[in-house]
């Protein structure tokens, strides 16, 4: 059979050449495809067609795999670990975990100082969708302060505080028991006599380290900061450097 060339990810849709001077009576098509996941799909196509119709058959098995193949990465962020693949200072990166996935890219940073949830997505829409405050998708913290929260810290942080660069927005918080998490290395510095305590915050803009002001805002410096949750996405069991492969639609908050 003279040698056609169908590409999956071109943009375009060149037809492909029938062969002049006969048809296919019987058309065999074997078409395999390892995804990011490790699973392969294959189909076998025999059946009387003209090539035409084999050139379709083609297309729409390669438009079901790109549908079903994984375009998002949950990825548990260990402290100390910065939220891009390469850095200049000699830094861990996510080169180390997530190299072996080209064309991933993240989608909301992580502070290198701060642990949890992160995600990184091949499609460029999920990923503007995730990371652009506009579209107000509620991320969730756990958050180990400094001092025995109260009842009024709560209240401001619930209602907005007073930033240099603006108020924020209103958030959700409350004061929970230690969450059933990994020990942190290193561990925090505590100091004696002055006991830590734990908050849930969730908020839904992306001001630089707004986590962290908000709580010192209100006089309990954060201690360990986790991000648990972006919009219905958690961070479930996974242990840090632990990741899971998944596909998603574009609309992520239910």
């Amino acid at each position: 059979m003279p040698s056609n060339s169908l590409e999956q990810n071109s943009g375009t849709k060149a037809p492909l050449k029938e062969p002049k001077g006969y048809l296919y009576p019987i058309l065999i098509a074997e078409l395999k495809h390892q995804n990011s996941s490790g699973h392969k799909l294959s189909l076998k196509v025999i059946e009387k067609h003209t090539f035409a119709n084999f050139e379709l058959s083609l297309r729409k098995l390669i438009d079901k795999m790109g549908k079903t193949s994984p375009n998002l990465i949950i990825f548990n962020k260990p402290y100390q670990v910065l939220s891009q693949f390469t850095d200049n200072e000699d830094r861990v990166t996510l080169k180390g975990f997530l190299d072996k996935f080209p064309g991933f890219y993240v989608a909301g940073r992580l502070d290198y100082d701060s642990e949890g949830l992160l995600l990184l997505t091949n499609d460029g829409k999920l990923q503007h969708k995730i990371s652009q405050p506009k579209f107000k998708l509620p991320k969730t913290y756990w958050v180990q302060v400094e001092g025995e929260v109260t009842a009024d810290s709560l209240l401001q942080l619930q209602k907005g505080v007073e930033l240099k660069d603006g108020k924020t927005r209103p958030a959700k918080a409350k004061q929970i028991k230690e969450p059933n998490i990994w020990p942190r290395t290193p561990p925090i510095r505590e100091r004696k006599n002055i006991p830590t305590s734990w908050i849930e915050l969730t908020i839904t803009e992306g001001k630089n380290r707004q986590v962290r002001r908000m709580t010192a805002k209100v006089g309990f410096p954060t201690l360990r900061l986790i991000r648990a949750q972006i919009g219905h996405i958690k961070l479930e069991k996974l242990k840090p450097g632990e990741y899971q492969l998944t596909r998603l639609h574009l609309s992520i908050n239910h």
